[in-house]
């Protein structure tokens, strides 16, 4: 249906390359000239000014299923205000005892348009459809889970 790329670059600054020592900065090149500071994860001898692989792991679980959530209200006619999430990827070791991300837990809170009413019971259908059609999700084995999402109104 589509195709989504992404051009990495590394060049290697040091006269060695050692594993102790050499840069893991790097690149990732998207389309209309968009650039983003990638590296390693701290823990793992990266840069703690640029985003690592797990972190964008989940920011893209975390958005893909924002994106489907506000798809599916803009469907229905409830309008959304504000969208927030603290999303959180857990790195641990899998079943067979390899680190991965294993489980990603979504904190999002959603406000609505002041007179939306949305009950809990409707705001967790929606989550739950935003998760069984965000393409993301639809594509790693990593756990997802929604915790306590809350809706609110905007003030008047």
């Amino acid at each position: 249906m589509s195709e989504h790329r992404a051009m990495i670059s590394w060049k290697r600054t040091s006269d060695n390359f050692d594993y102790e020592t050499y840069s893991r900065n790097h690149y990732w090149h998207f389309t209309e000239g968009i650039q983003i500071a990638a590296s390693a994860a701290p823990d793992f001898k990266g840069s703690p000014g640029a985003v690592d692989p797990e972190e964008a792991l989940v920011a893209a679980l975390s958005s893909c299923h924002m994106l489907t959530f506000l798809a599916i209200t803009a469907k229905k006619k409830l309008p959304v205000a504000r969208y927030d999430d603290s999303a959180v990827g857990y790195l641990e070791k899998n079943l067979d005892g390899k680190l991965a991300l294993t489980r990603v837990t979504l904190r999002p809170t959603v406000v609505f348009d002041e007179g939306t009413e949305v009950s809990p019971e409707s705001l967790e259908r929606l989550h739950e459809s935003a998760h069984r059609n965000c393409f993301i999700a639809n594509s790693v084995k990593t756990q997802v889970t929604i915790e306590a999402p809350q809706d609110e109104h905007s003030p008047g």
